[in-house]
């Protein structure tokens, strides 16, 4: 048995490191000793065989160089050890010649095979050849003192005891040539004692109980017939190929249940994670001494270098040498979907060639891991692509502040992390005459302006503070760390400007002492109003500010906007720069109660809901493409009440369900009768975010369907930006439903944020409804120009049919059809009627666009 590992280049005796090299020489200086001696010790007398001496030589020379030549390479961690039938070898040396000449014709036999091998071009290091051979000789020379203290002499005939010695004997070689390679192996790798003499015993043992049984069967037909020596080396041979397969098969399966154990390991999802076990598992894969794996990143390369000291990251060195003569490399580039992602390198120590056997398993673990690399790219760049669009759905794309939306959600969060009874409070800024900035400089010194007062607000706000923009001149600032109770005081109306003095200093009252907050909100609007420089003009800007203030529990972050907005409101009407909410002039308070039930009375008594209806038309034809129904609510106090005076509060209320129910009803019916009197005009009815978290509503749809037997494609339900923000488990389960209905999907007011982006992304729409503010201002700004362009494009591409709100005039059709949108809906066509002349209206436009269409086919004609 001896020390191996495998190369590809020709590496010497100076590839070695010193301990090494020194343990070669050591044992290389015992084996010429004991040749020596071997062969200067005088034989008396002859040896007692039926062999000639020459022959017995040739025997013993033979057997130890076809040992040699048949050896079995086992791996143990990063190096190898060879398995022969050196025992056996030994068992019939020790019989047929005297124990000091053995170590001499051991080492002829070394030297036969090591001879075969070069004539055979099989390479194998000088230095490594030699040490192989030393330690044969070596192990040889102690088993034949031993024999010589308890053995029987050579040509004995076999007994028990002497089957013994020679067992005794065999046992010291088996010892000497274990222990030696187990300490080249320490020696080479550093690696503990233990670790490497298992695995070498458990490979050999088998193996040295078939040669010595041999040896011994070899013995005793010697002395009956010398002839039959012709079949120990077949048998030999037969005994070697068979465990030699034996253990290539267990090492097959140990490789290949490593081997799924390492590619199990490389599902992660970054670069690094695969990469780093795609290391670690190669090392254990293949033995290796070090394992290098280069990872292109769209920075550089990264390289992830693994061995048994730990694993190291780091780029490449720039001046990069080729690796260690004395290693075996075997190198794989990593290559998925055509795309070079790095390349993996297994280092081996320098030895024989079983590193040669692992081509085949590095092919397809380089595969695995180029797989799995390439998925991890995928899976960033998918992850990367969703933050970015949850970034954009939760930000305003001018300021790149936290949008309306994103406020409501993450400030109800801050506020459930804080107590019931600590101090909130929410600041609004209305921007004043942003629209005349807008004239005067145009839309782009507006945006400038918005951008540069966001910049300053953030300078203003405080750790733990959050800002957005909520529309396009208004900005919130939600404050969760208030300055303690005085924060909660209400504050008094606004001073006059002007006021009477009083009759005595002594009798006037004293002012009292303005609230902490209200008067960070003052300091926050004077800086604010110090001059700005806008486009290289220097201009001053005023806010108006409404402040809401009131225990984290008390309301909500809708609320707290609303009754901001109420504030702020106040403050324009009274002139003033500043004014905190107050309850008691809050009429809306008690009047949203009143309007519930007053909504009960209206659902019940059947007469004071009613539908407006407003078409869509074509805009090239003119011809009718749909109609939306539009609630109203004639009160029989308050008059006619348009949506924006009752919706909102029906939609936090539990009235939603049954109000969206008597819409759905009275739209359907009215589509029914169009049916009946030949037309089949799709209807659009709005939805509330709220209804979409309901899993009964596509029941009570389909319901409405059957009993006014209308065909689900004719019901377009048109749903706000608002949806993609809530919980998309609900509603995309709600949605499906719908869309497996049959009914059409349209998105409200598509353009005013990019969460509707994110929601045409998980949700496949039929309709995108332009916002009528990029209609309206189109004329003057190329950004709404822009909007409207790419939102044709993307229903182009979606198969969406694009419907622009707030057609007003002639020129904004004109122009909506250079950009080729489908469909338009506005005054300029017709404003809202009633549900009972809508049917007029539809026909008057039908024969129109018929009209239209069929004149310049005729007057064609006559020209021809």
């Amino acid at each position: 048995m001896s020390t191996t590992s495998d190369r590809r280049t020709t590496a010497g005796y100076s590839t070695m490191g010193g301990p090494v090299r020194a343990l070669y020489a050591t044992v290389l200086a015992v084996a010429l000793t004991a040749v020596l001696i071997g062969l200067l010790i005088p034989v008396s007398g002859t040896v007692p065989s039926r062999l000639p001496a020459p022959m017995s030589w040739a025997v013993v020379a033979g057997l130890v160089a076809c040992g040699q030549l048949a050896r079995v390479r086992v791996q143990v961690t990063t190096g190898s050890v060879s398995v022969t039938w050196g025992e056996a070898a030994l068992i019939v040396g020790l019989h047929l010649l005297p124990a000091p000449w053995l170590p001499a014709a051991t080492a002829a036999g070394a030297v036969l095979a090591w001879t075969v091998l070069s004539a055979g071009r099989v390479h194998r290091a000088t230095a490594e050849a030699v040490h192989a051979g030393a330690s044969l000789v070596a192990g040889t020379a102690v088993a034949a003192v031993l024999a010589l203290a308890i053995g029987p002499p050579p040509g004995v005939p076999l007994t028990f005891a002497g089957a013994l010695a020679l067992t005794a004997a065999a046992t010291a070689y088996l010892v000497v040539s274990v222990g030696l390679a187990v300490l080249t192996l320490r020696m080479r790798h550093g690696l503990p004692v233990a670790v490497l003499t298992w695995p070498a015993l458990r490979a050999k043992l088998p193996l040295f109980v078939g040669n010595v049984l041999v040896g011994l069967a070899a013995v005793a037909v010697i002395d009956v017939d010398p002839r039959w020596l012709l079949f120990v080396l077949p048998t030999l041979w037969f005994v070697h190929h068979a465990y030699g397969q034996r253990l290539r098969n267990e090492e097959n399966r140990r490789t290949w249940i490593t081997f799924a154990s390492a590619t199990g390991a490389l599902a992660g999802t970054d670069q690094r994670s695969v990469a780093t076990a795609g290391a670690e598992g190669a090392l254990d894969l293949f033995g290796a001494e070090r394992v290098e794996v280069d990872v292109i990143t769209p920075t550089g390369v990264n390289r992830y270098t693994a061995d048994h000291g730990g694993l190291v990251v780091a780029a490449p060195p720039a001046n990069e040498q080729s690796s260690d003569p004395g290693d075996v490399l075997l190198a794989r580039t990593l290559v998925a979907a055509e795309r070079r992602l790095g390349e993996i390198r297994v280092h081996f120590p320098a030895a024989t060639g079983a590193a040669f056997a692992n081509e085949a398993v590095l092919t397809a673990y380089g595969d695995a891991l180029a797989l799995a690399l390439g998925n991890a790219a995928i899976t960033t760049q998918v992850h990367d692509l969703t933050e970015q669009a949850l970034y954009q759905a939760a930000h305003d794309p001018l300021t790149e502040l936290t949008n309306r939306v994103a406020l409501l959600a993450e400030g109800d969060r801050a506020l459930s992390e804080l107590d019931r009874g600590a101090p909130a409070a929410l600041l609004l800024f209305d921007v004043d005459r942003l629209k005349r900035v807008n004239e005067a400089m145009g839309h782009a010194a507006g945006d400038a302006l918005l951008r540069a007062l966001a910049d300053r607000l953030l300078s203003l706000a405080r750790p733990g503070e959050l800002l957005a923009r909520l529309d396009g001149d208004e900005f919130a600032l939600l404050l969760t760390a208030a300055d303690g109770p005085k924060a909660y005081r209400t504050v008094p109306p606004p001073r006059p400007m002007i006021a009477v003095a009083p009759e005595s200093p002594r009798e006037a009252p004293p002012s009292p002492p303005e609230p902490p907050l209200l008067r960070r909100a003052r300091l926050i609007a004077e800086r604010l109003a110090e001059p700005i420089e806008v486009c290289d003009v220097p201009m001053s800007v005023e806010v108006t500010v409404g402040v809401a203030v009131s225990p984290a529990g008390a309301a909500d972050m809708a609320e707290r906007v609303r009754q901001a907005e109420h504030a702020m409101y106040r403050a324009k009407s009274a002139g003033v720069r500043i004014t905190a909410y107050d309850s008691a002039a809050d009429a809306a308070t008690v009047d949203h109660l009143s309007l519930l039930a007053e909504m009960r009375q209206a659902l019940a008594a059947d007469d004071q809901l009613v539908l407006d209806m407003q078409p869509a038309v074509d805009l090239a034809t003119g011809a009718p493409t749909g109609v939306e129904a539009l609630i109203r609510w004639e009160h029989p106090r308050r008059g006619l009440l348009t949506p924006a005076d009752f919706v909102r509060a029906v939609e936090e209320s539990e009235l939603l369900a049954r109000f969206t129910g008597y819409v759905l009803d009275q739209a359907l019916a009215t589509a029914g009768e169009w049916r009946t009197q030949g037309l089949d005009v799709p209807i659009s009815v709005n939805l509330s975010a709220r209804n979409l978290l309901d899993p009964r509503l596509p029941g009570e749809v389909g319901a409405l369907l059957r009993r006014h037997h209308v065909p689900p494609h004719l019901l377009v339900l048109e749903i706000t930006e608002t949806v993609a923000m809530s919980r998309t488990d609900v509603v995309d389960e709600v949605i499906d439903d719908l869309r497996e209905l049959g009914v059409q999907l349209s998105l409200d007011d598509f353009g005013t944020g990019f969460s509707s982006l994110s929601f045409i992304t998980r949700i496949p729409v039929d309709e995108l409804k332009v916002d009528r503010s990029f209609v309206r201002d189109m004329a003057d700004s190329t950004r709404a120009t822009a909007v409207i362009r790419a939102t044709v494009e993307l229903g182009r591409r979606i198969n969406a049919r694009v419907v622009a709100e707030g057609v007003e005039t002639a020129d904004q059709r004109a122009a909506l059809v250079s950009l080729g949108c489908d469909a338009g809906q506005g005054y300029h066509f017709c404003r809202p009627v009633r549900r009972d002349k809508i049917i007029m209206l539809l026909r008057t436009l039908r024969d129109s666009a018929t009209r239209a269409t069929v004149v310049p086919l005729r007057a064609a004609d006559d020209a021809s």
